[in-house]
């Protein structure tokens, strides 16, 4: 038998992979350093790898390369059971970039109940910044161009990687929805116009909207926070803190074309058209939708999309495999984890499956 999400994704400890793979591989309590832990229900029954379609020797090695890579949590849900976890997927950590599907979502709904509208424009909302502000050109961006990454406003954001600033094309250089920019002004201004168009505070909004009604266990108004940089922008990053196992029910909710337990949280048709590519400049690069990155076609990942954090923390979700994966690192410390590391766990990851 497999665990469904609403019991094993209370599950705590490092090592709770241990669990799924003691059944075939008696061995792999004492390689990765592994106790069986227990929920506040009692033991939790062990499933058997060979019903899951999972090989229990395979998922030993993706946790032994997370142990080895420095990884801090690892979870991986299949057809609705989560058929791996390993390390604390109870602590929060920084989410960094994945920030932005949790705002997606929110603009989907509210979108639906006619309280943003895509298609105004900056200047329609009255959104500039501070000196040198936005042109008459940079104003013509609408809401839509911004959740593309292609507004073609390069003004300073707050919240940017060092690489963003470095390969941020000069101000006025692309009209509005002519070229694709990873630009932390997009991202941040769709914060204050979600908050000025629906009056709402975006982490009370998603308390409310989601991690209520889907079943976080962990989220905490009080681990989020709105990042200021006022001489840089008057746009603040609006920064999130999440447990693995919270991150996967969110990851679960978009594979599930936002219902959950018979409830429409998020519009499917939102989730359809924010998941679709826009960008088509360079078919050597991953694309991406509405906050969402999107695989290049021909690599095998046909129909998944994901958001990643400080290029180390993920989140994946591919439908058509029914496939969640949540991948994290204590970035609140020093760490070593590379984005090369990361994509080495994902083939993995991808190897346990069966058949």
């Amino acid at each position: 038998m497999a665990y469904d999400v609403q019991t094993h994704l209370r599950m705590t400890s490092r090592t709770s992979a241990c669990i799924l793979i003691a059944a075939a591989v008696v061995t792999a309590g004492s390689a990765i350093g592994c106790q069986s832990p227990s929920d506040s229900n009692g033991s939790i029954p062990i499933p058997e790898p060979s019903v899951t379609g999972w090989s229990s020797e395979k998922l030993n090695e993706v946790a032994s390369y997370a142990e080895l890579i420095g990884s801090a949590a690892v979870v991986v849900v299949h057809d609705g059971q989560v058929v791996f976890s390993w390390g604390d997927i109870e602590q929060k950590y920084q989410c960094h970039s994945i920030r932005k599907p949790f705002l997606g979502a929110l603009y989907g709904i509210y979108v639906e109940r006619g309280m943003l509208d895509l298609d105004a424009t900056m200047a329609d909302l009255e959104i500039d910044d501070i000196p040198p502000q936005l042109t008459p050109q940079e104003k013509q961006a609408s809401v839509r161009h911004l959740l593309q990454a292609r507004s073609g406003v390069y003004h300073e954001a707050a919240a940017e990687a060092e690489s963003m600033m470095e390969s941020r094309p000069e101000r006025g250089s692309h009209a509005p929805g002519t070229f694709y920019y990873y630009n932390n002004w997009d991202f941040n201004a769709l914060g204050t116009i979600f908050r000025q168009e629906t009056g709402l505070n975006i982490f009370e909004a998603f308390e409310e909207q989601i991690a209520g009604p889907i079943g976080m266990e962990d989220f905490s108004l009080s681990d989020c926070a709105y990042h200021y940089e006022p001489d840089k922008s008057e746009h603040p990053a609006y920064m999130f803190r999440m447990s693995s196992r919270d991150m996967a029910r969110f990851g679960l909710l978009y594979q599930n074309l936002g219902e959950w337990e018979g409830e429409q949280i998020v519009p499917s048709e939102w989730i359809r058209e924010s998941t679709t590519s826009y960008t088509n400049e360079n078919p050597e690069r991953d694309g991406y939708g509405y906050l969402w990155k999107i695989p290049t076609p021909n690599t095998g990942f046909d129909g998944a999309f994901y958001h990643t954090g400080l290029a180390v923390h993920l989140l994946l979700v591919w439908p058509e495999e029914k496939l969640v994966v949540v991948h994290r690192v204590d970035t609140d410390n020093e760490f070593t984890t590379t984005t090369e590391e990361l994509q080495t766990l994902v083939g993995v990851i991808s190897a346990a499956r069966d058949g």
